[in-house]
């Protein structure tokens, strides 16, 4: 009988929050698009990740982040799918940084990618071995792309991977419900209020009595 599952509660010691692209380029490229996206960023998306952030910290859970960047000014380095695409970020660019609201703190890492997995063009799994993780929790943008992307490379990896499901979005609420129905059967699913519930019962158990 198979007795492994998804649904295993995090542990602290082994996890990280991987916040994807929540960065300058991907707001504005995207502010003039939806008004469903600015507002579910601005009003759900953001207000969560700090309450993310802030629990992780306090449980000594790493936060991580990646962001589009290529590796030259000129994005020669970048994936096809990119140049097709136009998604070009500069090395150094100011597009390049994580936005002022979730900063990352100090000596938080923040992988570089220049494909749309940041499995693929960045040395994350390695590190994320290094660091002993089994447990990957997801938010960013977009949840129909890059976000989709991870989860589904991260579980082959053989992570259990949870997706926060209001610490997301992409253009609208459409293409963010069909896209948490598509990944259902590679991730647990949480909003914010259940995962930060989750990591405090786990700091209790973790006090001596």
């Amino acid at each position: 009988m198979n007795t492994l599952s998804r649904e295993v509660p995090i542990d602290p010691a082994h996890a990280v929050l991987l916040i994807i692209d929540v960065q300058n380029y991907c707001i504005g490229a995207k502010a003039g698009k939806s008004e469903y996206f600015r507002q579910r960023l601005r009003d759900t998306v953001l207000p969560n990740i700090r309450r993310l952030q802030t629990a992780c910290r306090r449980a000594g859970i790493e936060v991580v982040y990646s962001v589009i960047e290529n590796m030259t000014r000129d994005g020669r380095d970048r994936s096809l799918d990119y140049k097709i695409s136009g998604i070009d970020v500069p090395l150094g660019s100011k597009n390049a940084h994580v936005l002022e609201e979730i900063a990352p703190a100090n000596e938080e890492m923040i992988f570089r990618k220049t494909s749309s997995s940041v499995f693929i063009s960045t040395n994350i799994d390695y590190v994320l071995r290094n660091l002993g993780v089994r447990s990957l929790l997801v938010a960013g943008l977009m949840t129909d792309q890059c976000v989709e992307s991870a989860v589904r490379d991260a579980c082959d990896l053989g992570y259990l991977v949870t997706l926060v499901t209001d610490a997301c979005t992409t253009d609208t609420a459409e293409r963010h419900r069909q896209s948490l129905i598509g990944i259902r059967g590679y991730c647990r699913q949480r909003r914010t209020e259940q995962l930060l519930s989750e990591i405090a019962a786990s700091q209790d158990l973790s006090r001596p009595s």
